[in-house]
């Protein structure tokens, strides 16, 4: 596996030519970010050794390279998914070049359903905690990173500084973000009433399909991590949920949410 992150990372070196500290991972619907990155350079991930294709509408599935204000930053337009067939070390693979790229601060988004009542469909939830309910670990099996232990210590996951960071700009915008606890499932069906009643037994605020391997992963190769859902659905209470709720919801909330991370990324890259 370390040689084809080793493989990846020369080919994006070499494509790029440019270093970034800063890099962020955008979910479902939230791709349009990378329009405020300029100027860019975009390669497509089947493009990159050893990368898999993002098979999922709202993920175009491209590495973008671009500056925010003079700041450089990776972009990941897209993420993959072990729904969609990939296996733990495959959806982690993005992270492991980052790292070999030389970032140290990682940026997650996703969408996600609200569990909590605190969390109304169009709000965000900046992730303080999670709890991995996807039955997988991307550390499991052999150690491909000798230089980081094996047995990593999930206790700080989601770095307090960029918390602090996060909330701060989010008041700046007005952007409605209070801190809550992720579950992670494996997807693609969504959750039956009966499991969400669970989930908030466990004192989970909102769940999704993703990120919490990315976090394990980040967290293995001791990068900082900050991590924020969009609130797209009240998950298995009033309706039936579908994909394209959660693409519109996202696509709503995109221009507001957009201008958030935008300052977010240029001042945790400024201030780590």
């Amino acid at each position: 596996m370390m040689d084809q992150v080793e493989k990846a990372g020369c080919f994006l070196k070499n494509k790029l030519n440019r270093a970034s500290k800063t890099a962020i991972i955008l979910g479902s619907g939230l791709g349009d970010f990378v329009q405020s990155l300029k100027p860019s350079v975009s390669i497509n991930y089947e493009d990159i050794p050893h990368f898999s294709e993002s098979t999922v509408p709202g993920h175009h599935g491209k590495f973008v390279w671009g500056e925010l204000e003079g700041v450089s930053i990776y972009a990941l337009q897209g993420r993959l998914h072990y729904y969609e067939g990939y296996g733990a070390q495959e959806i982690t693979f993005p992270v492991r070049i980052l790292k070999q790229l030389g970032v140290q601060n990682l940026i997650l988004t996703n969408a996600a359903g609200g569990i909590s009542k605190k969390f109304p469909k169009g709000s965000f939830m900046l992730i303080r905690d999670h709890i991995n309910f996807m039955g997988i670990n991307p550390l499991r099996g052999k150690n491909n990173d000798p230089l980081n232990s094996r047995f990593v210590d999930l206790t700080h996951s989601y770095d307090l500084p960029f918390q602090t960071i996060a909330e701060r700009i989010a008041k700046k915008h007005h952007l409605p973000l209070k801190k809550g606890v992720y579950v992670a499932v494996s997807g693609p069906s969504y959750e039956t009433p009966a499991e969400i009643q669970m989930f908030r037994k466990w004192g989970a605020d909102a769940v999704g399909m993703s990120t919490v391997p990315e976090v394990i992963a980040a967290r293995h190769q001791q990068m900082r991590v900050c991590a924020i859902s969009c609130i797209t659905n009240s998950a298995a209470q009033q309706h039936a949920v579908s994909h394209e709720e959660v693409l519109k919801a996202t696509q709503s909330a995109s221009k507001i949410f957009g201008q958030f991370l935008k300052d977010l990324a240029i001042t945790i890259d400024k201030t780590s």
